[in-house]
């Protein structure tokens, strides 16, 4: 049946109609009326393809702003780290003048000890401790020679061997 047909019927009256007849019209007169879930559909699809359309109109422009804002962070962030490492390398710098300059001195000091000519600006303090680091090297250096820190722990005595008399029998008194 088409829609021409059910119309028809419809004007006739349900009064000669079987309820079975009255029920199918019925049903198939109600496929025909726009339902409640179908606007409701129809409104969703609606605003679900504006809303689609807008992002791809919008989406580039907003995306773009976007990562401007995100890139001037990374600026800020990228320019911090640079500052930073200025820093660091100044003071490894600082620290490469410093190590180098001590380097220095302690090199003219060893020279100037080794060659004595530093001797006159010592503070007394500095007299003291080389003086005695000098007795204390003289002291050592003398045990080494002669035999004082040997590895044996007793000391031990130099000994001479009996010789015979050199003198005529009975004359001198070697031994007796």
């Amino acid at each position: 049946m088409e829609l021409n047909d059910l119309i028809a019927l419809k004007e006739m009256g349900k009064e000669g109609l079987s309820p079975y007849e009255q029920v199918k019209l019925d049903y198939m007169s109600s496929k025909h009326r726009t339902s409640g879930t179908a606007i409701a559909g129809l409104v969703l699809g609606t605003v679900g393809t504006a809303v689609g359309v807008g992002a791809w109109i919008f989406g580039p422009s907003y995306a773009n702003a976007k990562s401007k804002a995100a890139q001037e962070v990374a600026m800020a962030y990228i320019s911090g780290i640079d500052k930073r490492l200025d820093n660091i390398g100044a003071l490894l710098e600082s620290e490469v003048s410093r190590r180098i300059a001590g380097d220095q001195t302690i090199t003219q000091t060893i020279t100037d000890t080794v060659s004595g000519s530093q001797q006159g600006s010592l503070t007394a303090m500095q007299q003291a401790e080389l003086a005695a680091s000098q007795v204390a090297t003289q002291q050592v250096m003398t045990g080494l020679m002669t035999g004082r820190y040997s590895e044996n722990p007793q000391r031990v005595a130099l000994y001479q061997d009996a010789k015979p008399c050199p003198c005529p029998v009975g004359g001198c008194g070697c031994n007796g």
